[in-house]
């Protein structure tokens, strides 16, 4: 890798719902995959008001770690989105990657993003489950709905993104920066809201590879996907009747590699 990656400090922001299983896993090979690439990392974990013993085993890393490792929680369950803020307000890393903690996604691709992001400079890294290479294994049910919903999604927001819920995203801070204050999903639609005023925001946006596998019961959870809508119908609200992101004051993108 060339310098511009080298000399960056990459943010990996893990947000944890009743994971102990994992997380220890999952840090392990967050290490693996970014020390490769550059020696100025941390790793965020944020316990989203686990029930089991996540933020205790999370807390041991951090004391293995060090600073390396920070341990965050804020003691009740407020929803993926939210712990991705919250995570994101405590990291100081230049280049930003989300990515979950259950292991469906190994974190060994985080180093094919950030090679990406080099090649293409790109702002916004997303994984994609639609994107050719991709090797995928889910239930059919989930790819019907997955392709209905990004079919939605595509309609309401002009977004040239085949797919915005795969739990893998790497950013340029300063897209964040920009965008996150005007955020208010915590739950269900964040991805969307967070990737459509990229997108919106004249954000170069590229689509990536990944490889996913689904470990967990198939059954549909018929309210989430309720809320889901109901939070994505809200989005497209207040984009386009309120038009409660165009608030901004400078919609120019100064900053590149």
């Amino acid at each position: 890798m060339v310098n511009k990656i080298r000399n960056r400090t990459v943010s990996v922001i893990v947000p944890a719902y009743n994971e102990a299983n994992n997380i220890e896993a999952v840090v392990d090979e967050i290490i693996k995959a970014v020390d490769g690439v550059t020696k100025r990392w941390e790793i965020i974990i944020v316990d989203d008001g686990s029930n089991d013993s996540t933020y205790a085993k999370a807390k041991k890393l951090e004391k293995y770690y060090g600073r390396r490792v920070k341990a965050l929680s804020y003691g009740e369950n407020k929803g993926k989105g939210f712990a991705l803020k919250y995570g994101f307000e405590h990291s100081t890393g230049s280049l930003v990657a989300f990515i979950d903690a259950d292991m469906d996604l190994h974190p060994r691709q985080i180093k094919k993003f950030l090679k990406i992001m080099e090649k293409t400079n790109a702002d916004v890294i997303v994984g994609s489950k639609r994107h050719p290479e991709s090797k995928v294994r889910y239930p059919a049910k989930r790819k019907i709905l997955s392709f209905a919903y990004c079919t939605l999604i595509r309609t309401l927001f002009k977004l040239d993104v085949g797919d915005t819920q795969v739990g893998l995203k790497l950013f340029k801070r300063r897209v964040l920066e920009d965008i996150m204050p005007r955020i208010l999903v915590k739950r269900y639609a964040f991805d969307v809201e967070l990737l459509a005023n990229a997108v919106r925001r004249g954000y170069r946006t590229v689509e990536a590879p990944v490889e996913l596998s689904y470990n967990y019961d198939s059954r549909i959870n018929w309210k989430a996907i309720w809320y889901m809508f109901v939070d994505t119908l809200a989005i497209a609200y207040r984009m386009y009747i309120k038009k409660y992101y165009d608030g901004y004051e400078d919609w120019s993108i100064r900053h590149r590699f």
